[in-house]
């Protein structure tokens, strides 16, 4: 193993990736658009410029791949940087998927299959991610400045789960040695519960003190209150629809994935309303 170039290396998953794979001793790299001028690991890279790509890929042999933000189509990005691991031998890649699928992001799919089809190259699939619950998130900003969680998903639950943990799932992935991994492909991760807006907020509320209240709205409205934080219009009109799906059933699933590959469960939404109680009842919003 020669190491790992993680993208969206200062992101919820990629910063406490870099930190777990450097407290075992393991050689990365973080890129990201705008490096850290003191961090010696780190390196610009930048999806739409294809030409920070083979910098960024030399001489590791494993990445850590989370596509593009705020797009529902992927892959006119992704695909040169695919292309470009290929050519260089890159043996592991762990996609940052995921279990909910936005409504017309066939391109999430197709990522997903693509990365699949390739031998040592797996696809985790989280559900909805705690941090939403926090700031700059628009859910958790909502929730730290007006103390109301927005949704459409009705009494929908999700099996959320705190980004740590997706990042101590793919450190184990990404330092398996050759020829100890097995033939699956695709992981779906949860929390170790699913629950829906009313339980969480409800955690919330006990376990910090301050009153958080669950509002219904259409999805229309969501979409608009999407738009309103800076999402593109395509992304928020497909993220709002998300609670739709929520709402019939078909993200309460709980899967065991966690525990099978660290050797420990996943935090409960306790744990992690625990962990962050000063980001929602701290004025200056404190995480």
């Amino acid at each position: 193993m020669t190491g790992v170039l993680i993208t969206g290396g200062t992101g919820k998953t990629g910063s406490v990736l870099a930190e777990l794979l450097r407290g075992s001793g393991v050689p990365v790299r973080v890129a990201s658009r705008v490096p850290q001028a003191d961090a010696p690991d780190a390196v610009r890279f930048d999806w739409s410029d294809p030409a920070t790509h083979p910098a960024a890929l030399h001489g590791m042999d494993r990445v850590y791949l989370v596509p593009p933000v705020d797009t529902t189509d992927p892959m006119p990005l992704v695909e040169p940087f695919l292309v470009e691991a290929e050519r260089l031998g890159v043996r592991r890649v762990v996609l940052l998927g995921s279990a909910i699928v936005l409504p017309g992001a066939a391109g999430a799919l197709e990522l997903a299959a693509r990365v699949r089809a390739r031998p040592g190259w797996v696809v985790l699939r989280p559900s909805g991610f705690m941090q939403n619950f926090l700031a700059p998130h628009p859910l958790g900003e909502r929730i730290r400045r007006r103390g109301e969680i927005r949704t459409a998903a009705g009494s929908g639950r999700v099996g959320w789960i705190d980004a740590r943990d997706i990042a101590a799932v793919a450190a184990v992935l990404l330092t398996e040695p050759d020829g100890h991994q097995d033939d699956r492909r695709d992981y779906l991760l949860t929390g170790p519960k699913a629950l829906n807006y009313q339980e969480a907020a409800q955690t919330i509320t006990l376990r910090t003190g301050r009153p958080i209240r669950v509002v219904p709205v259409e999805v229309a409205e969501q979409a608009d209150a999407y738009r309103a934080s800076g999402m593109p219009d395509a992304f928020a009109t497909a993220l709002a629809a998300v609670d739709a799906g929520i709402r019939t059933g078909r993200d309460d699933q709980v899967s065991t994935a966690v525990l099978d590959l660290t050797g420990r469960p996943p935090r409960t939404f306790a744990e992690f309303v625990q962990d962050h109680a000063l980001h929602w009842t701290d004025p200056r919003g404190t995480r």
